[in-house]
């Protein structure tokens, strides 16, 4: 069974940087998205990410309340937390870096580390509105286990 980890942290990350979280429905990732490294372009598979309708159009609004509707978001994963790793979710007004994958769904880009894809390949970025809870999640099958606090997780 695969865990899922709700993504939470006020709007500033400590690096200063802003920090997105919040969005909502299933994997899209079909038409209209692709991936790209360096200057080639494929669709993301298994190994890559895929982001939900209800991600996307969060990320979208995000992106506009900000002014910078072309921003990309910046995805990746960092030690830390109580179970070691900790999922990361910020805008990126910077060009991809060199070693970066460029995920693009409806779009919107989307920036990943290469070592940060390791553990999140087969994801999917989704949204989650509940009583106690609004943000973006991680359904990610690499994850084995998750802290009760819902930031952090082990992988498998």
């Amino acid at each position: 069974m695969t865990s899922s980890s709700p993504v939470t942290s006020p709007d500033l990350t400590p690096l200063g940087r802003k920090s997105l979280l919040k969005p909502q429905a299933m994997p899209s990732g079909g038409e209209g998205s692709k991936a790209t490294v360096a200057s080639s372009v494929s669709k993301p598979t298994s190994k890559g990410i895929n982001v939900s309708d209800a991600a996307l159009e969060y990320a979208k609004q995000k992106l506009v309340a900000r002014g910078t509707p072309d921003a990309a978001i910046r995805l990746g994963v960092k030690g830390g937390g109580c179970s070691g790793y900790q999922y990361v979710i910020e805008f990126s007004d910077d060009p991809p870096r060199e070693r970066d994958r460029i995920y693009e769904f409806g779009g919107v880009r989307f920036y990943i580390d290469k070592k940060s894809l390791i553990l999140l390949s087969g994801s999917v970025l989704d949204y989650e509105k509940t009583l106690m809870f609004s943000g973006f999640k991680f359904i990610n099958p690499n994850e084995a286990t998750a802290c009760g606090c819902g930031h952090s997780f082990t992988v498998r």
